[in-house]
Formats: C-alpha cells, sequence, structure tokens
C-alpha cells in the first residue's frame, strides 16, 4: 500500500522537504502534523485548497493533522509572499474569521476518530507571554543574520518603497514558537505549508533543536498558477471564495469548468480525491475528445462536491445543462437565480399567475419581444422556449409551469433568456 509521502508525490503535493528521511517517517509510524491558517478574512479561498487537501490525505493515511487558526499570529501579518504590510486585525475580527473558517475545514477533514483533527488558537499559548520573557525565552535563539537570509524578509528589505516593520519580521519567531509548543504538547514532528512558508518551517525546525530535542521536519506544498500564467484562484471579479456569500456556488463550480486544458489534469490530482486511475482515462479522453470536456465536468463536480456538498455539485451540473438546452427542472430559486443573474427578470403575482397568462402577453409584459404580432410570429416558428421546452401559440403559463418554487425561465432563440419571478 502506498505512504501518504507516495501520495502526495504523485498527485504533484511535494515542493520541498527539509530531510529526504520524512518518507521513511510516514511509512513508519503514524505523525501528528500542523498547518497554520492566518484568520485574515472570514472566508478561505481556493488557493488555500493545496494545503487542505494535503491535510485530508495525511488523515485518510491514518496522520493526525492539528491545524492552527492563527489567533496570535492573525493579528501580525505573515510578510511571506507579500509585498506591503497587511492591515491589522482586531482580537474580535480575528475570532469571527476563526469560527467560520473552521466549519469551512470540517468539510475535508474529521474531528472525530482515533486520527481526529484537531483545531488550536495559537493565541492560547503566545498571548500569555509578555515582551521581556519572549525576548529572553524565544528571541535568545535567533540571530538577526540568519533571519536576514529568509527570503520572505530579504525581499522585502530590498523594497525601498515598502520595506519591512518590526513588527512583520518577528512573525518567523512567532510561527516556530508554534512548532515547539506543537512539539512539546502534543508530540507534533512535522509541519507543512505553502511553499512561501518555507523559512517559516525551517526557523521551527531550528528553535526544536536548539532547545535539545530530537529531529522535526517540514514539507511545502506548491504555490500555483495557471497555464496562463495567471496567479490560481484569482479572476476578473477577483478571489474565488469557499464561502458561498462570498463566490456563489454556481461561479465557483464555472470557475473550474473554465480551467485551462493543460491545467485540467493536474488540478484534478490536486484538487480531488479521484483515484490516478480514473484521471488517466479522463487525460486520455481529454486528448482524444477535447470537446465533451468531460475531464472539466468531473473536475468542477468533484471541487464543489467538497466545498458545497454534492447535492449542489449536481444542482450546478444540471444548472450547466440548462445552458445547452436541457429541461430546467428540480432547481431552487437560488440555483436559478445564479445560474441567470445577468439575465433580465420580470415579476408576476402569484394570484394572476394562478389564473393562467397567455404565453403572448407574457413576452410582452416580459419585455422579451416587442409586440404581441411578433410574439405569435416566433411562436409560430417554434423559437419561444419554457424552461427549455419549445411552446407554441396557445400555451398558457401557469402555476404548473414553475421550474423552481417561485421561478420560471422563458427563452426567444438560442439564448435570450428572461427570468420570470413569482412574487
Amino acid at each position: 500500500m502506498s505512504s501518504v509521502y507516495d501520495i502526495l508525490n504523485e498527485r504533484g503535493f511535494l515542493e520541498q522537504v527539509t530531510d529526504p528521511n520524512v518518507a521513511a517517517l510516514l511509512q513508519r509510524e503514524k505523525v501528528t502534523l500542523y498547518c497554520g491558517f492566518d484568520p485574515t478574512a472570514s472566508s478561505l479561498h481556493v488557493g488555500s485548497l493545496v494545503p487542505i487537501m494535503g491535510l485530508a490525505h495525511f488523515q485518510r493515511a491514518g496522520h493526525r493533522p492539528l491545524i492552527i487558526v492563527g489567533g496570535a499570529t492573525g493579528m501580525i501579518g505573515d510578510p511571506s509572499g507579500k509585498s506591503e504590510e497587511r492591515n491589522l486585525l482586531t482580537p474580535r475580527q480575528v475570532e469571527a474569521n476563526s469560527v467560520a473558517i473552521e466549519k469551512q475545514l470540517s468539510h475535508f477533514v474529521t474531528f472525530e476518530g482515533d486520527n481526529a483533527a484537531r483545531m488550536l488558537d495559537n493565541a492560547d499559548w503566545i498571548g500569555p507571554y509578555s515582551y521581556l520573557e519572549w525576548l529572553r525565552d524565544v528571541g535568545k535563539h535567533f540571530t538577526i543574520n540568519a533571519m536576514l537570509t529568509k527570503d520572505s524578509v530579504r525581499r522585502r528589505l530590498e523594497d525601498r518603497e515598502h520595506g519591512i516593520s518590526y513588527t512583520e519580521f518577528s512573525y518567523m519567531l512567532l510561527q516556530a514558537y508554534d512548532f515547539l509548543h506543537l512539539y512539546r504538547q502534543y508530540g507534533c514532528k512535522l509541519q507543512v505549508g505553502g511553499n512561501d512558508q518555507w523559512g517559516n518551517i525551517t526557523a521551527g525546525i531550528d528553535l526544536i533543536r536548539r532547545m535539545g530535542h530530537e529531529q522535526t521536519y517540514g514539507i511545502t506544498f506548491p504555490l500555483l498558477t495557471t497555464a496562463g500564467g495567471e496567479k490560481f484562484g484569482k479572476t476578473a471579479a477577483g478571489a474565488v471564495w469557499l464561502d458561498a456569500e462570498r463566490t456563489s456556488v454556481w461561479d465557483f463550480y464555472q470557475y473550474w469548468i473554465r480551467a485551462d486544458d493543460r491545467d485540467v489534469i493536474r488540478f484534478l490530482k490536486l484538487f480531488t480525491f479521484l483515484p490516478l486511475e480514473q484521471i488517466a482515462a479522463l487525460e486520455r479522453q481529454l486528448a482524444d475528445h477535447p470537446e465533451q470536456r468531460a475531464a472539466h465536468k468531473a473536475l468542477a463536480r468533484e471541487a464543489t462536491a467538497l466545498v458545497h456538498g454534492r447535492d449542489q455539485a449536481e444542482a450546478m451540473e444540471r444548472g450547466a445543462a440548462v445552458l445547452y438546452g436541457q429541461e430546467i427542472k428540480d432547481l431552487t430559486d437560488d440555483q436559478l437565480r445564479a445560474l441567470f443573474a445577468d439575465a433580465p427578470s420580470h415579476r408576476i403575482d402569484r394570484d394572476r399567475l394562478a389564473q393562467g397568462v397567455p404565453i403572448v402577453d407574457l413576452l410582452v409584459e416580459a419585455q422579451v419581444v416587442p409586440s404581441k404580432s411578433e410574439a405569435r410570429r416566433r411562436l409560430s416558428a417554434g423559437g419561444v422556449y419554457l424552461n427549455n421546452i419549445s411552446v407554441d401559440g396557445n400555451c398558457v403559463v401557469n402555476t404548473s409551469s414553475l421550474a423552481s418554487p417561485s421561478c420560471i425561465v422563458v427563452r426567444s432563440g438560442k439564448k435570450n433568456y428572461c427570468l420570470i419571478q413569482v412574487g
């Protein structure tokens, strides 16, 4: 049976390892590991999915993940990968964001069982320190010389416009101490994170060694860009969030559907649990029949199911089929409104709908057509559709025409949609 190290390597998760012996360690014993997430927003985004999926693979292989939501470090701000200093958060913001992030992470890891994940807040062990105690107990183990060699610090020092504040410069010590505390308290031997965390991870390993403890390890995951050179998880509208209130389920699904052909197989390995054999079959299908977009559909379905649930993923598949002319049914009001957010809409009274509205009248009222004569012409030509089903001039729209509890979709021609909302 493959070890988690082999699984991660085969699926493209491994960027750097601090010691090649970590592979043997993971094969030999069940390891406690940790990954940190700064609560800088009330939602994680898809850029966070690489370490999240990594943790899920570790837990599925029997290892125990500790998830650190940085109540302390989140108030400071990690300079790694940043070109300028972030705005500092209040304790109340940190607390609210942490609660939301924990809920999102629970979709990927389980907090029950023999190797249950555990959510911890580093404010619990860093907060009680006084400044003088911190300098004496932690700061004395770090040299400025070594800290200046870290890429995250050096890049900021070379930026004359922004530089790096003492606050952010100190961040490395906080994260290093996290690793030491977790090693002592929970026997944590491994830290994982994005490859921008390499300097922070190695600082923690060095601190543990200086304190006279045994060898610990670090693994970094890749920070992804798309084949087109864009930052992964970014769109013209901004970041793609895991929170449906920030990025709708429909837009989330569409992000994956629109993946570049050159990225889709790599994304299937990283962001789904589909077996590699199945992904290989999708890769062959992509090469032979790219127009079928089977790999893209599988990616969108599985990624959406992980974040938003299988029911929502299936609803988005049905929604996508709607755009290709399939009958519109079994969708919620919210799903239809998201699907046709850019289409014109028209509101009609429910009591009036119950009495029945001739399709000719509805087409004119909703401004789908300019006149009744034009409505009749299009109807006689078979160019009018109710919930993607062709109708004729005798059609009367009523409550049995609803595609969802409060919505009806009228279409003229191939793409001229109008959402009828019933109130």
